[in-house]
This record gives structure tokens, C-alpha cells and sequence, in this order.
């Protein structure tokens, strides 16, 4: 059965008072970076919309399957994914299920990044060596991801 607005209130009210001068500090940047960022996503969701909208109505050859348009429309979707995935990130930390931001996360933005950079790539003018960058900038963080993923995994089965 989910809490009551008041108990959460007050659980909320009782671990701010456990916190040091720096911990309240930390969370309070945290929520006004998590309120910029939710700002930011809200706006950009917003004229996503828009643009989709207005080029639906004002274009009567609105094609989402030409390359061009399919580069745009899905290079600002992994913007706003990945606003929301720093959003959720801070959220975590926010919520001190964690005292760091955890490096899988990061890890995670830098790949959704890089996949974000490769949709919108224009192939046509893309330099081999930029692709073969890319492409093992995608192995190494994948890697490293894996990596990570399976410590995580092994110190949960250690973990009482």
C-alpha cells in the first residue's frame, strides 16, 4: 500500500535532518538540476511536437522514411532520451540509493550519445577514420558497460 503524501513528508523531513551541511548542499543542486533538466525535456518534447505538427500540416511530401527526416526527428528523440536518462540518474542519487553517480550510468549517456551521434551521421561526407572512432569508441564503452554489469552482478551474489 503506497504512503501517505503526509508520511512521505515526514520520512522526507526526518533524513534531511540526518544529512551534513555538504549532503543538503548535494541535494539541494541535485533537485535544482533535476528541475533545469525537467524544464529543458518538457521544452524540447514541446517543440518536437511542434516541428512534427508543422511539418506534417505545412508539407504536403512530409515523408519520416526519407533519410534526412528520419536523421532529425530521431536525432532530437535521443536528445530528450537522454535528458531523461541524466534526469533519472540524478533522481537516484537524489533519493541517496546511492551516494555517487554511478559509473554505469554514465557510462550508459556516453553510449546513448554516441548512438545518438551515428543516427544523424551524414554518411555521404562521414570520413572513414570518424566511423572507425566511433565504431570503437561504441566497443570500448560497451565493454566497459559489460564489464561493469558483471562486478555489479557478482558482488550482488556475495551480498547477504
Amino acid at each position: 500500500m503506497p504512503q501517505s503524501l503526509k508520511n512521505q513528508y515526514r520520512d522526507a523531513r526526518a533524513r534531511w535532518k540526518l544529512l551534513t551541511l555538504y549532503q543538503k548542499f548535494e541535494h539541494a543542486v541535485i533537485l535544482v538540476l533535476t528541475f533545469l533538466i525537467s524544464t529543458i525535456v518538457a521544452l524540447a518534447v514541446w517543440n518536437l511536437a511542434l516541428k512534427i505538427l508543422l511539418s506534417i500540416v505545412a508539407s504536403r511530401d512530409f515523408d519520416p522514411s526519407d533519410y534526412a527526416v528520419f536523421q532529425a526527428l530521431f536525432g532530437m528523440i535521443f536528445t530528450v532520451i537522454i535528458a531523461l536518462e541524466f534526469k533519472r540518474s540524478l533522481l537516484v542519487v537524489a533519493e541517496r540509493r546511492k551516494s555517487i553517480v554511478q559509473v554505469r550510468t554514465v557510462i550508459l549517456l556516453a553510449l546513448l550519445a554516441i548512438v545518438r551521434k551515428v543516427i544523424i551521421l551524414d554518411l555521404t561526407t562521414t570520413e572513414a577514420m570518424q566511423l572507425l572512432a566511433l565504431a570503437a569508441a561504441i566497443l570500448a564503452l560497451g565493454i566497459v558497460y559489460w564489464l561493469i554489469r558483471d562486478q555489479d552482478r557478482r558482488e550482488g551474489a556475495l551480498s547477504p
